[in-house]
């Protein structure tokens, strides 16, 4: 294999650059029709009552943690399997991320971890489907219940995740999603929010672009035909710069229509590293249980160090040296610096966790992979376990 096999790469076509410059004639580059289109054809696929585009999933978490009641002081039970900005959008509110540990198979939040955490001071759990596996989302549910909880879905990697047929995402109070340029679709950044109560949707449009009460394109709109008449907005809440423009929004569009093809390409890929990859010192997300779909967003696996002295930070120069690139997601949060300092985490907090972000890593996915790349990559993994 001479080029190098790219981690991570967007599945854009001509469709899609025809529609961005379709926008860009247009003259109208902002939040606008395109946009509402997105948003709609979105809200259809998730079969869910309302969809509110934004600018990030970061955005999109924090959003909803706000409007879900989230205070300073409050804590929010969550994952330490995961990317930085779910810990970020709860301590952007002065709340405190309450971290329950991972099942060690399945690398999700593990239910039996929660209901521990729970404090007078315990206002949300925050959960995160990793790698398009869904969450034990029923057992989370019933303990939110119990406790009058609200519970919000970080549902970034998990865009085609399904639990008995019905998308994740509708299962808690909001489903947050990302169109990062990795991502099974893909605005080149962008998010959404999906949820089924009105009032929520009405105060996160509203807020996601400064609290205004019209967006710039309304507000010069005829009533009828024959009447035409500039309309002044309002600033109705306090507000942020979470929006989505039409340019991210045309984008995708034409990616939600290929989604199910790439969802199959994935899938295929994914099959293909689990078969040829057993029978080696390495572990794999657990993901066969009944009337669960999985998005197939990363393959992860994990060096068994019980059956191996070789470790994953060698395995990952040895692929990079033969042209694979590779990514690892994620090391723990417990990890990383600022959080350390700031909750005092340590390497003892969630050893699950730590074991996990210590010894994983993820191989290219994407619908661009070759299934000879993947066959490729497969040999150089069994190479470098049986040198």
């Amino acid at each position: 294999m001479r080029k190098k096999i790219i981690f991570g790469q967007p599945s854009i076509g001509n469709e899609e650059i025809n529609y961005i410059t379709k926008v860009i004639k247009s003259k109208w580059i902002g939040s606008g029709k395109v946009t509402e289109k997105f948003e709609n054809n979105f809200k259809n696929y998730k079969k869910s009552k309302f969809a509110v585009s934004v600018n990030s999933c970061t955005a999109a978490l924090h959003l909803s943690l706000i409007y879900c009641g989230v205070k300073i002081g409050d804590e929010v039970i969550t994952t330490p399997m995961t990317f930085a900005s779910t810990i970020n959008s709860i301590a952007m509110i002065g709340a405190k991320p309450i971290l329950a540990d991972i099942n060690p198979e399945t690398f999700n939040i593990d239910p039996k971890n929660i209901e521990k955490l729970i404090t007078r001071k315990t206002k949300a759990i925050l959960i995160v489907h990793l790698a398009g596996l869904p969450c034990e989302i029923m057992k989370i549910m019933k303990i939110a219940k119990k406790y009058n909880l609200k519970v919000i879905e970080d549902c970034a990697h998990a865009i085609e995740s399904k639990i008995n047929g019905k998308h994740v995402g509708n299962f808690g109070d909001a489903g947050c999603f990302s169109f990062y340029s990795t991502k099974n679709l893909t605005t080149g950044e962008g998010g959404m929010i999906i949820c089924d109560d009105k009032n929520f949707y009405k105060k996160i449009r509203v807020a996601r672009l400064h609290g205004l009460s019209k967006d710039a394109w309304k507000r010069y709109l005829p009533e009828s035909v024959n009447k035409k008449y500039y309309e002044h907005y309002d600033v109705t809440e306090i507000g942020y710069k979470y929006n989505m423009i039409d340019i991210n929004a045309a984008m995708g569009i034409i990616q939600l229509k290929k989604l199910d093809k790439n969802w199959m390409i994935r899938k295929k890929l994914f099959y293909i590293y689990k078969k040829k990859l057993k029978n080696l010192p390495i572990k794999f997300q657990k993901i066969e249980f009944k009337n669960i779909k999985h998005a197939y967003h990363l393959f992860l696996l994990v060096v068994d160090k019980d059956k191996t002295n070789k470790n994953r930070n060698d395995l990952i120069k040895f692929l990079n040296l033969k042209g694979v690139g590779v990514g690892i997601n994620y090391r723990t949060v417990t990890d990383m610096s600022i959080f350390r300092k700031k909750f005092n985490w340590n390497n003892r907090t969630c050893p699950n966790s730590k074991y996990l972000g210590d010894n994983t890593l993820s191989l290219p996915i994407h619908p661009k992979v070759q299934k000879k790349e993947a066959l490729y990559i497969c040999e150089k993994i069994r190479e470098f376990f049986n040198k």
